[in-house]
């Protein structure tokens, strides 16, 4: 993997690479992947306060309600042929 990076950029990667006793690519590598998993797992998350979720808990377990239109249009011949 290449990447271009700006001269004061590459001082402060050398910089914390030298404090650590790592390569610049062991540091650079390790600080890309740690960032590219708290991006996905923060993509992965839904955040909802306690009160919110209280109230989506309670409408999940209420019994499920008959929706007339949605019957029909599941219940419908497709369009589409394969």
């Amino acid at each position: 993997m290449e990447f271009r990076v700006t001269a004061d950029q590459k001082q402060t990667i050398e910089a914390a690479a030298a404090i650590q006793g790592r390569t610049v690519t062991d540091f650079s590598a390790d600080v890309l992947v740690e960032r590219a998993q708290e991006v996905i797992q923060t993509e992965r998350q839904l955040r909802i306060e306690a009160s919110r979720f209280d109230t989506f808990s309670r409408l999940m377990d209420e019994p499920p309600r008959a929706i007339g239109e949605l019957r029909e249009l599941m219940t419908r011949k497709p369009v589409f042929v394969d």
